[in-house]
């Protein structure tokens, strides 16, 4: 099959997709699970080849095949581009296996085969790399990242595709220091036009954008950047700054650190269907950068347009990339002088926590059922006398003795429930912040930007200090696809130090080193 260029659209087709079993391929573990079904990491039993398996749940359609499906193997067959992740074929099971799938199909879909889709292997994925105990990104590591994520972003856009579920868990990174976009099962083409009814129901809730809570259906790339700029802070802060548990929480925590909006920052806002319901009863300023004062001068600039309240004033992509964050040193460094990690995925960390909880409590409950005794004895009264609690048979105490010490539970000190703090994933200065979440994305809660500054644990953002208040757990498990600060050069390989913008060592103009269309 002739594969299109990188950068360019793949307009052939795969002329033995769907015609392999899954039975070419071993299952060695399982890197992720969500509504859509399960994520193995598996070996092609002829080529040795390391692969992602993720298997369509189909015994929730009523009948046919999951739409979702369908436009993620549709929009994923178009793609190809270094910074998206590669579809490299479907395959077939003949018979549900039981013991992926220990509930009966739903009335309706008789159909009793899977069907998997098979990926390119990936190493991590961003939320389960920076859970990694004693995690540290550099400000150039932060910078390859979010190059990484913009270039393959402009890529989706430029082909008229919206991701509509930019997160970290959807962020996948392989050894190499490569990121790549994945989980394309929200996507869907759009019209230049914006004309289109869109769901708003998109975009898990912590990222999703004040549009579509405010209930908009015509919207464009935008949304997608609003999700971008909660990434990036989240990786300059150390945690997510928009913790809701649900829809006017999450409205609230974007109104007490972006302001309130009206007609005046954001024209027609008064128009979109719930803005009368959730609009504040009084007026909130703006306070980003107030907050974020400790960010780099140009990051901070980069966030404020990056989390702009009017859409259509959100900056793009393509103009994200040319802001001279990236082109002042400390340059972002080249992915290949990445540090190797351990095999890290959101749903593997969240159920290494939970089972260090469960341990926890086992050990907890065992102590209280079987208390311990007094490990010390009382003194001895006289020469040869024996300790009374140890005379055997009812014999009352000698004349003399003291009498006996009953045995008590011993006091337990159980360790906290959830992981331990541990170092900051970030260069020490300021305050540092918690980042050890159970969630992503919904259930639980966290106090208003005005609440007194964190407590010294977890991880310290690069920049020191913002104040906000403790975050909540993550909602959502992991739906895709360590150890010690990275020391990196601060100069980059992309550019000389100094100040100012960094060279281009590909030469040419911005335009030439990405491959943008005009």
């Amino acid at each position: 099959m002739a594969v299109a260029a990188p950068g360019q659209l793949n307009l052939n087709e795969s002329p033995f997709w769907g015609s392999r079993s899954v039975d070419c391929f071993d299952k060695l573990e399982q890197i992720g699970e969500g509504t859509y079904g399960q994520v193995y990491m598996a070996r092609e039993k002829k080529t040795g080849e390391i692969v992602a398996l993720k298997r369509i749940r189909m015994d929730n359609e009523r009948e046919g095949f999951p739409i979702t499906a369908i436009r993620e193997i549709k929009i994923l067959k178009k793609l190809h581009h270094e910074n998206v992740i590669k579809l490299k074929e479907i395959v077939t099971s003949q018979d549900d296996e039981k013991n992926e799938q220990e509930r009966p199909p739903q009335d309706g879909n008789k159909y009793k085969g899977g069907i998997y889709m098979v990926f390119e292997y990936m190493d991590h994925d961003l939320t389960g790399l920076a859970d990694r105990p004693g995690m540290r990104f550099s400000v150039p590591q932060i910078k390859c990242y979010m190059r990484q994520l913009l270039t393959g972003l402009h890529y989706c856009h430029v082909n008229q595709v919206l991701h509509r579920d930019i997160k970290g868990s959807n962020l996948l990174i392989d050894n190499e220091g490569n990121l790549k976009l994945a989980d394309f099962g929200l996507a869907r083409s759009f019209s230049s036009d914006h004309n289109a009814n869109l769901t708003n129901r998109v975009i898990t809730l912590w990222y999703r954008p004040p549009e579509l809570l405010l209930g908009a259906t015509r919207y464009g790339p935008a949304v997608d950047m609003w999700s971008v700029g909660c990434i990036f802070a989240e990786l300059l802060y150390g945690k997510p700054i928009f913790p809701g548990k649900d829809e006017p929480e999450q409205l609230n925590k974007i109104f007490e650190l972006c302001g309130a909006p009206d007609e005046v920052n954001w024209p027609g806002v008064s128009k979109i269907p719930w803005y009368n319901n959730f609009k504040p009863s009084r007026p909130i300023k703006r306070r980003l950068r107030e907050v974020f004062r400790n960010f780099d001068r140009h990051a901070l600039d980069l966030l404020e347009k990056m989390l702009t309240l009017d859409p259509s004033q959100r900056i793009s992509a393509k103009d994200a990339l040319d802001a001279e964050y990236f082109w002042t040193d400390p340059l972002p460094c080249d992915p290949k002088s990445l540090p190797k990690y351990e095999s890290s995925h959101e749903f593997q960390t969240k159920k290494k926590r939970q089972q260090q909880r469960q341990n926890d409590e086992n050990a907890k409950r065992q102590k209280q059922q079987h208390p311990q005794p007094h490990s010390r004895l009382p003194p001895i009264q006289q020469s040869g006398q024996a300790h009374p609690q140890m005379r055997a048979g009812p014999n009352p105490p000698m004349h003399g003795s003291q009498a006996p010490v009953a045995s008590g539970a011993s006091h337990h000190y159980g360790k906290p429930r959830g992981p331990p703090g541990g170092p900051g994933r970030y260069p020490p200065s300021g305050t540092s912040g918690v980042y050890n979440h159970s969630n992503r994305g919904g259930q639980g809660g966290g106090g208003g930007y005005n609440s007194a500054p964190y407590p010294p644990q977890g991880r310290g953002p690069p920049y020191g200090s913002s104040g906000m208040p403790g975050a909540a757990p993550r909602g959502g498990a992991g739906s895709n696809y360590g150890v010690g600060p990275p020391n990196y050069p601060q100069g980059g390989p992309y550019g000389a130090s100094g100040s100012g913008r960094g060279s281009n060592m590909m030469g040419g103009n911005r335009n030439q080193q990405y491959g943008w269309q005009q």
